[in-house]
């Protein structure tokens, strides 16, 4: 069975998005590690979202898979290599500055090596009870705390600059 959640915060918003003929023109990636009831986060430091808190991930290269992708960036930003990401769910966004990004999200538990602040990421564990979603992109604690429960999901989101226009989410079981 499926559960939806769906809102939009500004109905004056320009032209609504048609999600029916939206394309991506960039591809990307996040991965949550998690140990007990604790998720792996970083503080980015650099690209989309610098400042804020996130989970690792990053862009696709060519020819990459979203899975070869979430694997390299959690290697290049932490150090760490995680143990058999399991895929979650997907985050399509529509920037009203053209940006249109589609996003897989994974989740693992577990990894080898030891987290390490390199200069893309500062790595840092929440309990699933303390994530600072004040300090992270306004869709987070919409499905967020779904997904650390092992919900998969599909979401849209519009955004104007960091302001989330409207959202909707599709819980999978």
């Amino acid at each position: 069975m499926s559960e939806s959640e769906s809102q939009t915060l500004k109905p004056e918003s320009p032209t609504p998005i048609d999600w029916e003929t939206w394309t991506p023109n960039m591809r990307a990636n996040l991965v949550f590690i998690l140990r007990e009831r604790r998720v792996l986060l970083i503080h980015k430091k650099t690209g989309i979202g610098a400042g804020k808190i996130n989970g690792p991930g990053g862009k696709l290269e060519d020819g990459e898979s979203a899975l070869e992708a979430a694997i390299r960036e959690v290697e290049e930003e932490l150090c760490i290599t995680p143990h058999a990401p399991e895929e979650m769910g997907v985050l399509r966004f529509a920037f009203r500055d053209g940006l249109h990004l589609h996003c897989t999200v994974f989740r693992s538990h577990g990894f080898d090596g030891e987290p390490t602040e390199t200069r893309e990421a500062k790595p840092e564990w929440f309990d699933f009870d303390a994530i600072p979603y004040d300090r992270m992109w306004a869709d987070d604690i919409h499905w967020l705390p779904g997904m650390l429960e092992g919900k998969c999901f599909e979401a849209w989101f519009e955004f104007d600059e960091e302001s989330m226009l409207s959202h909707r989410i599709d819980w999978r079981s």
